[in-house]
């Protein structure tokens, strides 16, 4: 567990000190402060210089120029880079421009994309950068939070955002939402009392963290650690020392360029030599370099990131944006989602479930605060007018309470503690209103929370008198009751023999809390008429047990739905929160989140005793890990990743920024988040909810089919050039195709053919198969057998036409353009095979396809292809500059005819490697 150290100590004697198990006495001796005065300013002024300002220091980035820089250090983009120098210095300028402009342009989407990749330390800063109420000199001041010093008292009030991380030595009703550092959904009740040393970080109630809100009451506490010394800040150096890993796409595309480096080498070279026993050094040089641009698939890049940006297109409809392009493809190969629970998986609204008033179960139907939703006994509404002993449990959880709720934006909101937006909502679905109750039943006084008493207490004056209203923890109140009341709301003794005991009320408690529900006790007492004020002695005793209210922050019916489509497609969900075990099991339970039938739950308490060997074990076959830390959810993810995983995680706390970083897919609430998990995140979901995560990688798994099928479609033509070129070479014969028209195949044509594809609609049964293994090569053997067998066609047609027209003609320039205009006509008839266009057409009049089957793209990218090749061969510059001739009808047709085998070949090919 992480711990603030303090910064007074000198360098030799500084040792980690754990603030919350000192007591106040020690560690105001410690930080040489006084909790009356505070510290005066000469001690100020040398803490300051001792320590620095109380701000986050951001790390050092690279400059904007290297970061671009580093866009190139890609191999495919390296090859390419290669290949236009080779360009340039045989004088080729003209072609090395165009490469370098591709290569350029792919660099410049992936700076524009990945620019704010490293600005989490800056969204830290702003987390703690406000101002505080201090004690100086004896004087109470306001000062900026950055000016604070270990050793400076200050004072928390409600509304208040923590300046530092401060030890408390005086509390008043005070409680904190610490949820974005924590993860606890509820704001958490402070006292001063000593804690052991191993108390994990969200129960350390002597404490408050920079960040943190003040939500309720007041309190005094000493600065005990400040900037990057505050757990906070501590969150940010972990980030430095956790920076972005490499995607599952970038792993196989740099792999896949590796080794295609390695063949263009290899094949160039061999053909440099070869060609060097047959023709001049000029000669073997042009085979070599044609070859090797051959090789090089320079639209590649291109078309990757079109069908990723295409991708991001499609996700941003489904509540999901994409900060990260590779982040696309990463969706769809995840094996594990981490998420978090409140408002993800849940609804992020508090909802009474369950009560128990009379003797009588009850169940409330509906979620979060909106008053739609009915109480039900035995599936049935009930009678208001004739159940009275439920109408007293209502009506007490609506009038001892403190808050009340809103519509905004036409959504129902709490203004207050969401326990208590609860119990107003439940009895609104009764039909009770809290304006006009707390008009016919005006509050004359109260007892606040306090966590001391762990109860809250209310005096009403009522048409039958006053009234004490009493709600709180069951133990709390059931010790100080005397009557428990029945149906008819008539009080009768509690340990009767005829009435509900104390055993029988404890069974109820027990059963709610098994179902995760948060149970609070309800009871009244009536007083004398001339009492105006309550006190606790008033409610010491001769209380009136009146019943039940069960909560819980109830899953999403939409993210069980998700879920279940994610283990479906064999992707493990693990729920990590920092609320408590007992309730994130019983929310796992619910929604259906296990692993092989069983739900596993693990503490941080638990994680922190664990070694790399065993956490590594827990991580795969634990389904709930709570009250966890910053750094054991960042232990959790790299020990999934060490099992070869692709885990992405959720988060939307300070707390979740470093695991969101390490993870291959971060995936940040965009409405609930922090700054700061946004920043480390490589996803928004804009809806922050579960189900959008389902719904990216629905489509992540499409992107990747489209991309498969891009670089299958791409790379035949590649090695059909290479075929063509390296046979000629060793047979030496005529080049059937001159480097600067590989360019005009592998840049426009391709391009124009290819990125239609990156619309092609998601399969049928997408989400109906398991993950990809994260080890899976981007080319596999039935890949490659596709590759090479569209390959030799594709030699064929360009060798066999060119030859055939040479020697019928003996007209080298036509003989190369009826040949490229063969190719590309077999490129249509492969196009066609391997898109979903016609099948889904079949199915549509099949009866077997409800959705309209999208014609458009590929339709544009085969009429693109076919204007494209007339200007290639029928535009007088572009033969002058490509060297190719005009042809007339019957030698297009001739074209046409050569090409039209692809469509047997391809049928054949299909079945060794089906597309879809």
């Amino acid at each position: 567990m992480v711990q603030a150290v303090s910064t007074l100590a000198t360098p030799e004697e500084r040792q980690p000190t754990i603030w919350h198990s000192l007591d106040i006495e020690e560690a105001i001796a410690r930080l040489q402060t006084n909790a009356e005065a505070g510290l005066n300013s000469h001690t100020v002024e040398n803490l300051l210089t001792q320590v620095g300002a109380n701000e986050l220091t951001a790390k050092k980035t690279k400059p904007w120029w290297l970061k671009f820089l580093l866009q190139f250090n890609q191999p495919l983009l390296i090859i390419l880079l290669c290949a236009g120098l080779v360009k340039a210095v045989t004088g080729s300028f003209v072609n090395a421009g165009v490469i370098w402009g591709v290569t350029t342009t792919n660099a410049i989407i992936g700076f524009i994309q990945e620019s704010k990749a490293e600005s989490a330390i800056s969204a830290l800063a702003k987390a703690i950068t406000t101002e505080a109420t201090v004690l100086r000199d004896g004087q109470k001041v306001r000062v900026p939070s950055r000016e604070l010093v270990p050793g400076d008292v200050v004072l928390l009030t409600s509304g208040d955002k923590v300046p530092a991380d401060l030890r408390l030595i005086q509390t008043r009703n005070l409680q904190i939402d610490e949820s974005a550092l924590t993860g606890e959904s509820v704001a958490v009740e402070k006292d001063t009392r000593i804690l052991q040393l191993d108390t994990p970080l969200a129960e350390r109630k002597n404490m408050a963290y920079a960040g943190g809100f003040v939500t309720f009451g007041q309190g005094t506490g000493i600065v005990v650690a400040t900037g990057n010394s505050t757990e906070t800040g501590r969150i940010s150096q972990l980030m430095e020392q956790h920076t972005d890993i490499s995607t599952p796409l970038t792993r196989k595309f740099n792999k896949f360029s590796q080794n295609w480096l390695y063949m263009v080498l290899g094949l160039a070279t061999l053909c440099f030599v070869v060609g060097l026993s047959f023709r001049g050094f000029n000669e073997a040089l042009e085979a070599a370099v044609a070859l090797t641009v051959s090789a090089i698939p320079e639209g590649l890049p291109a078309v990757v990131t079109v069908t990723l940006a295409i991708g991001v297109s499609r996700m941003a409809r489904r509540n999901a944006i994409i900060r990260k392009l590779p982040a696309v493809e990463t969706l769809g190969s995840a094996t594990v989602v981490c998420s978090d629970k409140t408002g993800t998986l849940t609804e992020n609204q508090m909802t009474v479930q369950s009560i128990y008033a009379g003797g009588h179960q009850y169940t409330v139907t509906g979620v979060g605060y909106a008053p739609d939703g009915e109480v039900l006994i035995d599936e049935q509404p009930v009678d208001l007018n004739s159940d009275k002993g439920l109408q007293d449990c209502l009506i007490a959880g609506l009038l001892c309470n403190d808050s009340h709720l809103e519509r905004k934006n036409g959504r129902w909101v709490v203004m207050g503690d969401p326990t208590e937006g609860a119990l107003i909502a439940s009895a609104n679905k009764a039909g009770f209103s809290q304006s006009t109750l707390t008009q016919k039943m005006p509050r004359l006084d109260g007892i606040p929370f306090e966590s001391d008493y762990q109860y809250m207490a209310t005096l009403h004056e009522t048409p039958r008198g006053k009234t004490i209203y009493v709600k709180g923890s069951v133990e709390a109140i059931l010790q100080r009751c005397q009557l428990i009341l029945n149906t008819e709301g008539q009080p009768h003794p509690l340990d009767c023999v005829d009435t509900l005991s104390r055993a029988k009320i404890e069974r109820e408690v027990n059963i709610m809390a098994r179902q995760g529900l948060r149970v609070l006790a309800l009871a009244k007492k009536p007083v004398v008429y001339g009492q105006n004020t309550v006190d606790h002695p008033d409610i010491a005793e001769g209380l009136i047990f009146i019943g039940l209210q069960g909560m819980i922050d109830p899953p999403r019916e939409s993210a069980i739905k998700a879920v279940q489509a994610c283990q479906t497609a064999g992707i493990q969900v693990k729920m990590i929160t920092g609320d408590h075990a007992v309730t994130a099991q019983a929310i796992a339970r619910r929604m259906g989140i296990n692993k092989n039938g069983s739900v596993l739950a693990f503490t941080g308490a638990e994680l922190a005793q664990m070694d790399k060997t065993e956490l590594t074990q827990v991580a795969e076959e634990g389904v709930v890990f709570a009250r966890v830390a910053p750094e054991q959810k960042l232990r959790l993810v790299e020990a999934l990743q060490s099992k070869g995983e692709v885990v992405a995680m959720t988060g939307d706390g300070v707390n979740d920024a470093p695991a969101l970083k390490q993870a291959d897919i971060g995936i940040a609430m965009g409405g609930a988040g922090t700054e700061v998990a946004k920043e480390a995140s490589d996803m928004l979901l804009t809806d922050d909810n579960f189900a959008s995560i389902e719904a990216a990688v629905e489509e992540g798994r499409a992107v990747y089919k489209n991309l498969i099928k891009a670089i299958c479609f791409i790379l035949p033509v590649n090695g059909g050039e290479s075929m063509t070129i390296l046979i000629s070479t060793l047979l030496a014969r005529d080049l059937p195709i001159l480097s600067l028209q590989v360019l005009w195949l592998n840049m426009l044509n391709s391009i124009t053919m290819t990125v239609p594809l990156a619309f092609e609609p998601k399969g049928q049964n997408v989400m109906q198969q398991p993950p990809r293994h994260p080890n899976e090569p981007l080319l596999s053997g039935s890949r490659i057998q596709r590759i090479l067998a569209i390959s030799l066609f594709n030699w064929i047609v360009i060798f066999g036409v060119f030859e055939y027209i040479r020697q019928t003609t003996g007209n080298l320039d036509l003989a190369r353009t009826m040949a490229i205009n063969s190719l590309i006509a077999g490129r249509i008839f492969y196009l066609l095979s391997i898109s979903q266009l016609i099948p889904n057409l079949i199915a549509k009049m099949e009866g077997r396809l409800k959705e309209n089957v999208d014609i458009p793209a590929i339709g544009f990218g085969i009429v693109g292809a076919i204007l494209l090749q007339i200007v290639f061969a029928h535009v007088p510059i572009i033969n002058e500059v490509f060297e190719t001739a005009p042809l007339n009808l019957q030698q297009w047709l001739f074209c046409l005819g050569v090409g039209s085998p692809m469509i047997l070949w391809a049928t054949v090919v299909n079945r060794l490697d089906p597309p879809n």
